[in-house]
């Protein structure tokens, strides 16, 4: 769980799974990754079950939702599209976290954030807000790194954002990268100001993340997954995740 001034680690273990589901042998062990992961010092798990089950299957969230309450001062995170299959999920499991997430259902992967100059999405995702608040579930919403909307996420309820970060990412090591710093940092003290905490996620790892936490001011949690992933089938999971977390630690984080 986010701790004040500290930087917070959810392992995804979507690709875990996807590597799971190109045979039916039942390895790798989705949970057994998880476990590894906590173990190691991992703050939380995250997944995404798509409606295809092209990684997280149904029955995945169940066993993960049973694991976690073992780890009872981690942070279980469900994220997706709450018009889609997402809800149902956190009606059942109630985890810490909900990420609202602007996927279509045949999505390759996530790649924008939630545009709340749109009436039509403001009025989808109050009520599912509200839901998750009822069933005592906090909500961010997957956001673009735009100052001007982080006041607009608030309004509707949600308690978090998650800067999307693979613009950030894709300009590391190009003159680009400074000016992608500061605009995620201007993103992040504009959430702060609106009264959000501030997550972020998407092609972190362990070259640019200690750079973004250093520079991008309060964040509470990253969501790392296929970097982490691909990482640990050199490493293993223990040394892995202590990497990462050195990198927060490197960070200031």
């Amino acid at each position: 769980m986010s701790q004040p001034g500290k930087t917070s680690l959810s392992v995804n273990v979507n690709k875990v799974a996807l590597l799971r589901n190109t045979r039916h042998l039942g390895i790798p062990s989705v949970t057994r990754a998880a476990t590894l992961c906590l173990q190691a010092g991992a703050d939380g798990i995250t997944i995404h079950p798509r409606p295809d089950e092209r990684h997280i299957r149904a029955g995945d969230v169940t066993d993960l939702a049973t694991l976690m309450r073992d780890w009872p001062e981690r942070e279980f995170n469900i994220e997706g599209n709450p018009t889609q299959n997402l809800m149902g999920f956190i009606r059942d499991t109630r985890p810490h976290q909900a990420t609202f997430v602007p996927d279509s259902e045949d999505q390759f992967t996530s790649d924008h954030g939630w545009d709340l100059n749109d009436p039509a999405v403001r009025e989808r995702l109050r009520p599912l807000i509200d839901e998750c608040h009822q069933l005592g579930v906090r909500v961010s919403l997957f956001m673009d790194a735009d100052p001007q909307a982080m006041a607009a996420a608030r309004e509707l309820g949600a308690d978090r954002v998650e800067l999307y970060t693979e613009p950030y990412a894709a300009a590391w090591g190009t003159p680009e990268q400074a000016v992608q710093l500061e605009r995620f940092a201007a993103a992040a003290q504009a959430a702060l100001d609106a009264g959000l905490q501030v997550n972020a996620g998407h092609d972190l790892n362990r070259d640019n993340l200690a750079a973004f936490v250093r520079e991008v001011p309060g964040v509470s949690e990253v969501s790392i997954g296929h970097a982490l992933v691909a990482d640990a089938l050199e490493l293993g999971y223990d040394a892995t995740v202590r990497d990462y977390l050195r990198c927060l630690r490197e960070g200031g984080r």
